[in-house]
């Protein structure tokens, strides 16, 4: 079981409405990722921490319903489950209104642009453009990254209060994921911290090698962040330092114009 995944079951209120079923059902269906694409029912026991029994009434519901194939002893989720993403990101406002913000800005700057929300530690793209050459970088809506070690991430986590970030930090187990990730504590908060200072994250090839990334806060009309918006290069695309003399105000100005749009 993921360690954000664990702590929301620790918190969970007890609650006669809460349906443990449906909670067993989705945990089953989050254990399949880019790693474990085909697992036996033992496999998705052990990884959501439930009998073989429990895990066998859901993997075989979920079949029936066609979220997930079996071909011998091996499941798989089927491309029905796309429904379920689909459904959030054609109800979420934010989703719907920042595609056409990624996409312009992929055309005008010549990158891949991003936007994403935190979902526990990490930080999910909800919207997300490429240009056609040169090839693109990363990967498309639905991409996790360590939140802490990702300029979406930073740019998210300095909207978070003092007394919440002091609890993110205090439970984060942070992991190099390159050599170039910062994974001490007091680092990772200064460098949150500072993200609150200059208005911009940028993160060079620590959460994903050959990815140098900006990117900024969006906030809703009120102030609440809702989002981070970025713009990712390759390392010999642009320096650093020209990547903030160009595109932190060009971000800047676009999450102004966005506040007034997102609710």
């Amino acid at each position: 079981m993921r360690p954000a995944d664990a702590e929301r079951r620790a918190q969970r209120p007890d609650s006669a409405n809460f349906s443990e079923a449906l909670a067993r059902g989705l945990s089953v269906i989050t254990a399949f990722d880019d790693e474990q694409r085909r697992m036996t029912l033992s496999d998705v026991a052990r990884i959501v921490d439930l009998p073989r029994a429990t895990v066998r009434r859901a993997l075989t519901t979920l079949v029936e319903l066609g979220y997930v194939d079996v071909e011998g002893r091996l499941f798989r989720l089927t491309p029905r489950i796309l429904k379920l993403a689909a459904a959030y990101l054609s109800s979420n406002t934010v989703s719907s209104i920042l595609q056409p913000v990624c996409e312009r800005l992929c055309q005008q700057v010549g990158a891949s642009c991003s936007v994403a929300v935190l979902d526990g530690d990490e930080a999910v793209m909800i919207a997300r453009a490429v240009p056609a050459r040169p090839p693109s970088v990363g990967l498309g809506i639905g991409y996790r990254l360590p939140a802490f070690c990702s300029a979406l991430g930073r740019a998210l986590l300095s909207g978070m209060a003092d007394g919440e970030l002091d609890s993110y930090l205090s439970r984060l187990q942070p992991r190099r994921a390159t050599r170039q990730t910062v994974i001490a504590k007091p680092d990772i908060r200064r460098l949150i911290l500072d993200v609150r200072k200059k208005g911009y994250a940028l993160v060079d090839q620590e959460a994903e090698v050959g990815i140098r990334s900006i990117a900024v806060p969006l906030r809703r009309f009120d102030g609440k962040p809702v989002a981070a918006l970025n713009i990712g290069v390759q390392p010999e695309q642009m320096s650093a330092r020209t990547m903030v003399a160009e595109y932190a105000p060009l971000l800047l100005q676009e999450a102004a114009a966005l506040r007034k749009q997102l609710i």
